[in-house]
């Protein structure tokens, strides 16, 4: 193989990993700092700024050009190999890591950008100009693609942000490797020993590194938890996180709450039992999400139920809800109960392409601070969900709450209802998570003939652990509003009008 030959391999290699930091520093700060569309725009872009910078600071290297070049692999190999390490640890200790996520990426991005015009150089000696440009960029952009394809089906979901961060560490360390190897011959002997040296220690710090990255990151998720860390996955999807202290038990999707065993029926109960409660034998319901099994286990309580279909898109949560002792305890197995079919898919696609008609639709899907969710959430969606419910069918979502997110509760009504459903807002103290809510839609009748049924409602031969006929009057009752720009009228949810995680985002968090 020709020395421009492994220049360009080398950059095609470069081009591979640069891509892959990009997106899993992207997919930290989102996991960190929410709302994904925002951060994965400004990760990238901050990156690809930071690479331009990088190629201008590039033309102040004047002398052994291959050798920085190695210099610069070895560093990004170490930079981009504890990226995962070094975000967990800063946010366990310190909680707000936005400088040191975005500090990374400039810093990974400078060194990206200083290694193009670098080859570039290099490689002028063997190629004339307009040759050299495109086939160095040429390879670079090749490396991309294989960058994202190995992230997407292979770093991600299989890896998971442990792991991968050593994948380009290697892949930067092996690089620098191959061209130590075809630059040995003219090197010094001290610079030989420098390299041995160098080579020597990246090769004992990775290895450390990838030995113990587990229980770094694992440690540094029970200081951020605060409690023991009892499973915690990466999935293509989300970061599932489950925690123990003592005797409870917590579910976290992307560092926030999901449930606990101390109150859960406080969530689920409230979530079902009054759909359930209206419906006069209902026999087939949809769950949307709810892949822990707790909505499934109120369900199972109606002995009219045929079938509940349960979609969720994760298909370890639905793992976890049929297999983890504690979710399996805490459902009463309900996820291998012979009524439910579950099956792992987009919900919106999935509703999509439904032919059957349900007598229910339960949503419980995590709160939509994202874009992604928020399709979930959308006037298109409920449309969706209107038309393939029976005549007297009944749909409720969870909504988030209706104090510390008031705008986005009363968005998510005014969506339901401006796809034809009228609407009840429920709301309850669930203890761990503050002041929850849900709206319940159904597809006929006034809303204050809604209210009076579900206020009617006694549970009568339902075994319930909190609500009762008492509980009904208190959830589906609301004060008057606390802040006044809570009555703000807000704008409709639609999938080309995102503005509910906006909405969302702006909600009074502080005070949760």
């Amino acid at each position: 193989m020709t020395k421009s030959n492994i220049l360009k391999l080398a950059l095609f290699a470069t081009g591979l990993s640069g891509i892959v930091a990009e997106y899993v520093l992207s997919t930290l700060a989102t996991y960190f700092l929410g709302d994904s569309v925002f951060q994965w725009t400004m990760i990238v872009s901050i990156m690809l700024f930071s690479m331009g910078f990088g190629s201008r600071i590039s033309r102040y290297i004047h002398t052994k050009l291959l050798q920085k070049f190695i210099y610069i692999e070895f560093t990004l190999s170490l930079i981009t190999a504890f990226v995962s390490v070094i975000t967990y640890i800063t946010s366990a200790y310190y909680g707000e890591n936005m400088f040191i996520i975005y500090g990374l990426s400039i810093l990974v991005g400078l060194l990206i950008g200083m290694e193009i015009p670098i080859v570039m150089r290099l490689n002028d000696e063997f190629e004339e100009l307009k040759v050299n440009v495109s086939s160095v960029m040429e390879k670079d952009y090749y490396g991309s693609l294989l960058g994202g394809v190995f992230f997407a089906f292979v770093g991600l979901p299989y890896l998971g942000l442990t792991y991968t961060p050593f994948i380009l560490g290697t892949i930067n360390f092996i690089v620098a490797c191959l061209l130590i190897y075809i630059l040995w011959n003219g090197l010094e002997n001290q610079i030989k020993k420098q390299l041995i040296g160098l080579i020597g220690a990246v090769v004992i710090i990775l290895s450390v590194g990838v030995t113990k990255a587990k229980s770094i990151i694992d440690f540094g998720e029970e200081i951020r938890y605060k409690d023991r860390v009892v499973f915690s996955e990466q999935t293509r999807y989300q970061r599932i996180v489950i925690t123990q202290s003592q005797e409870d038990f917590w579910l976290f999707i992307n560092g926030n709450q999901q449930l606990s065993s101390i109150d859960e029926v406080m969530y689920h109960e409230p979530l079902v039992h009054p759909v359930m409660g209206l419906l006069k034998e209902p026999k087939h319901i949809l769950v949307l999400g709810g892949g822990d099994g707790g909505a499934v286990r109120e369900i199972l309580k109606y002995p009219s139920v045929e079938k509940i279909t349960l979609v969720d898109l994760d298909p370890k949560m639905t793992e976890l809800g049929k297999t983890h002792d504690w979710l399996v305890t805490m459902n009463q197995n309900a996820m291998n109960h012979e009524k439910v079919e579950i099956i792992n898919a987009d919900g919106y696609t999935w509703m999509e392409s439904q032919k059957q008609y349900f007598d229910a639709i339960i949503i419980d899907l995590p709160d939509p601070k994202t874009v992604e969710l928020g399709r979930l959430y959308s006037y298109e969606f409920y449309k969706l969900c209107y038309s393939r419910l029976l005549p007297h069918g009944i749909i409720t979502t969870q909504a988030g709450s209706p104090y510390y997110a008031a705008r986005a509760f009363n968005c998510i009504d005014q969506t339901l209802t401006e796809a034809g459903f009228t609407t009840a807002p429920l709301h309850n103290q669930v203890v761990t998570l503050g002041e929850w809510g849900w709206v319940m839609g159904a597809k006929s009748g006034e809303k204050e003939n809604l209210k009076e049924a579900l206020q009617a409602l006694k549970f009568e031969g339902i075994s319930t652990q909190w609500v009762n006929h008492e509980a009904m009057t208190l959830i589906t009752s609301f004060g008057k509003r606390v802040f006044p720009d809570d009555d703000k009228p807000v704008e409709v949810n639609k999938i080309h009008n995102p503005v509910l995680y906006k909405y969302y985002l702006n909600g009074k968090w502080d005070l949760y």
